[in-house]
């Protein structure tokens, strides 16, 4: 191998190893905001818990208590929608850095091929010129299923986006529906 060979390949391991940093950072900070989302959520669920806790036991009589334990019964669905919701939103955010991340590797990936087909083409000799031609067409063909992969992507996230805003307003109407109006 010559030098310059062996410089692209450590310059291709670098720029791997370059990228494989930055979804593990990706990875780590995700991970960092569902634990912190999740530690929210469990102290908000235990504040509530000592709360109705409480207010069990000033219950005066069992009508009271009856009355309480009603009132406790009824889901917070709101709170869980707004979890479900930062969830997907952390998932959404996580998806669109990753795919950056890649987007960018693949381009740049792109680049360095087409430079390398042009070059090979320049130099080939006789007959070489039908071997450039099949990395050129294979490479293209690698382009577009990128493309149709990134917008199959984009159309799934928009569904999954659909569905949530969907789910949460049929919810929010089922809440209505069934929540006890007061006096």
């Amino acid at each position: 191998m010559s030098n310059n060979n062996l410089d692209q390949l450590a310059a291709a391991q670098k720029a791997n190893a370059e990228v494989m940093m930055a979804l593990m950072r990706t990875a780590f900070e995700g991970m960092e905001k569902l634990a912190a989302l999740n530690m929210t959520a469990s102290r908000e669920f235990f504040n509530a818990s000592v709360a109705n806790a409480q207010q069990l036991m000033s219950a005066k009589d069992a009508q009271e208590l009856a009355k309480i334990n009603s009132s406790l019964s009824q889901p917070n669905v709101q709170k869980l929608m707004d979890y479900s919701r930062n969830i997907y939103d952390l998932v959404t955010q996580l998806q669109q850095e990753v795919t950056q991340v890649m987007d960018a590797q693949y381009n740049s990936f792109s680049k360095k091929a087409s430079a390398t087909i042009a070059q090979t083409s320049a130099q080939a000799p006789v007959g070489g010129d039908v071997f450039a031609a099949a990395m050129k067409s294979m490479l293209d063909a690698t382009n577009q299923a990128f493309g149709n992969m990134q917008n199959m992507a984009k159309q799934m996230t928009e569904i999954a986006d659909a569905n949530l805003q969907a789910a949460s307003t049929a919810t929010a109407k089922a809440v209505s529906a069934t929540t006890p109006k007061k006096k």
